[in-house]
This record gives structure tokens, C-alpha cells and sequence, in this order.
């Protein structure tokens, strides 16, 4: 049952989950699979690895979005980061891109579903939102979209003065970021943390990646 897991996996990671958030993360994860059944989602449809791999992995993200924070969520496929921390965090305005329209239409039928307000889902390649998003968003994140290069240089010029991109990555992130420092300086970012976790009942190792720009950078200046 996703509710038990849910319950069990938060306690581990010492995070709350209100009982009325609960009952919307069972109708996201019931929707999920039947919408799945029709039109490839997600690989990930059993009830356990949704709670732990997509649900509990996007609540951790949490811990670094501030009250009244503007989200941009990159490649967000069934809405992973950018649903859960919605209902998560309701406080917090969330815009999440994707390429794939049937992801969109999936993302957009749970929001009218779950009445989430202040939640955005774009049919859009992330390229496009350059003219029009610039310098909108206090958090970029993204899971498993790309290299950290590359997340760095597609979306800098939408974050805003202050702001920071968050990767969601895997246990190969040392690595990667290590052959990331040099592009990351050429671009004016630096390295703000790294946050390691391991998800409940051995499914991963897991990390949060935070990206800042460099002191007295002009946030246009290389995009």
C-alpha cells in the first residue's frame, strides 16, 4: 500500500506528512499507474518505488525550498520533483517544463484533480523559456535530466538574482561533478553544497547538488 509505505519511508527520513497530504499523494500515485497503463509515463509503477523513489525523493527537496520561493522544475516528465513539492509545499509557486505533451496533459490533470493553485505545467522545450521566463526563479531543479554542464547552460538566464539550481542526482554525482568544477567557473557558478541521502528499504543513494552563481557575476552575461 502506498499509504504504509509512505508513512514508514517518512519516518526514516524524519520528514511530516500531514494526513490530508497523504490522501492526495495516493490519488497522484492511482493516477499514475492507471494513466500508465495507456501511455509510458514512468518505469518506475510499482506502489513501493513510487512512494520511496518519486514521492519521498521529491520531499527531501523540500528541506531547501524557502516559504514564497518560485520553482522551476526542468524536464519534469510525470511531474517529479514538481508535483509532490506542490503538495508538499503549497506556498510555493511551482512551473514545471517538459517537452513530451502527454507528460503535460498528465501533469495538468492532476493539478485540476488535486485543485493545486500556483502551479504551472508548460509544453515547452526549456530553450524557449529564455525570452520569456528570464530572471524568474528563486530554485531551478531537475532529476535525471542532464549532465550538470549542461543544466548549468540551459537555464542560468531564468534564475533569478540570488538564486540556485538544485540537481537531483544518483551516486554517480561525485564523479560528474568533479568533471563539472572547471565548465562551472568558466560559466561564473560554484559549488554551494552537496546533500547525500539514502532513500528507505535500499533504494539508493541519492544527492542534492546546490549551484550559485559567482559573487558579482551578471546573471546575462554568459547565456
Amino acid at each position: 500500500m502506498i499509504r504504509d509505505t509512505l508513512i514508514q519511508a517518512a519516518q526514516q527520513m524524519r520528514l511530516e506528512i500531514p494526513e490530508e497530504q497523504i490522501r492526495a499523494f495516493e490519488l497522484f500515485a492511482m493516477e499514475l499507474k492507471k494513466w500508465n497503463r495507456k501511455i509510458n509515463l514512468t518505469s518506475i509503477i510499482t506502489d513501493q518505488e513510487i512512494a520511496v523513489k518519486h514521492i519521498i525523493d521529491s520531499l527531501c527537496l523540500t528541506r531547501l525550498i524557502s516559504s514564497r520561493h518560485s520553482v522551476l522544475d526542468v524536464g519534469s516528465g510525470a511531474g517529479i520533483p514538481a508535483i509532490p513539492l506542490k503538495i508538499a509545499r503549497p506556498d510555493v509557486t511551482v512551473v514545471s517544463v517538459d517537452a513530451v505533451g502527454k507528460k503535460i496533459h498528465f501533469q495538468r490533470h492532476i493539478a485540476r484533480l488535486l485543485r493545486l493553485q500556483n502551479f504551472e505545467a508548460l509544453h515547452s522545450r526549456i530553450e524557449s523559456l529564455c525570452t520569456t521566463h528570464a530572471q524568474r526563479f528563486d530554485v531551478i531543479t531537475s532529476r535525471a535530466f542532464s549532465d550538470l554542464e549542461q543544466f548549468v547552460r540551459l537555464t542560468g538566464a531564468l534564475l533569478a538574482d540570488g538564486g540556485v539550481l538544485i540537481a537531483m542526482k544518483g551516486p554517480a554525482a561525485s564523479t560528474e561533478l568533479e568533471s563539472a568544477r572547471t565548465v562551472l567557473r568558466s560559466l561564473q557558478f560554484e559549488l554551494g553544497s552537496i546533500d547525500h541521502y539514502t532513500l528507505p528499504f535500499e533504494n539508493g543513494e541519492r544527492c542534492l547538488i546546490t549551484i550559485k552563481r559567482s559573487q558579482n557575476n551578471n546573471p546575462t552575461a554568459h547565456f
